[in-house]
């Protein structure tokens, strides 16, 4: 059963993901709506659209968590690959089983050594300035409603 559900899985996330099939969902959508003036917009004219959408949706969360969690299990195989070939250690070849908290504890032991590597490396120290010239000079949407708000 597994084998038989990945398998319409992945044929059915490789065919919805074309752009003739979008085009073909568009094309239903402007049938239904023209079809609207013949129906007087009846509630009954609303809810075929609403049970089609509903059950699509339904079925489709499914498909698409199932492709999701082999894909991120394909790319967790080869990262732990990567990190067994190389002198990377193996601790992390598991973080995905660790709680929150250990995972900020990690982020955090990596902030510290990315704070002391740029303190001893000036390539790093030039990208950072970089990185922090570039964030100064990009306006955020904020910034914009300000500059739109004050002119008027």
């Amino acid at each position: 059963m597994n084998k038989f559900f990945r398998f319409i899985a992945t044929q059915v996330s490789i065919l919805v993901g074309r752009s003739a099939v979008f085009l073909l969902a568009l094309c239903l959508v402007l049938v239904w709506l023209a079809s609207g003036p013949m129906f007087d917009f009846s509630n009954t004219w609303q809810l075929v659209i609403n049970t089609f959408t509903t059950i699509v949706t339904f079925l489709m969360v499914f498909l698409i968590q199932n492709t999701q969690n082999r894909d991120s299990k394909a790319v967790q195989l080869k990262l732990d690959e990567l990190i067994r070939a190389t002198r990377a250690r193996d601790e992390f070849m598991d973080l995905e089983d660790l709680t929150d908290e250990e995972l900020h504890e990690l982020d955090e032991e990596f902030k510290k050594l990315h704070d002391k590597a740029s303190i001893d490396s000036l390539a790093l120290k030039k990208l950072h300035r970089n990185i922090q010239k570039r964030r100064e000079k990009k306006t955020t949407l904020q910034d914009f409603r300000d500059k739109f708000t004050n002119s008027n």
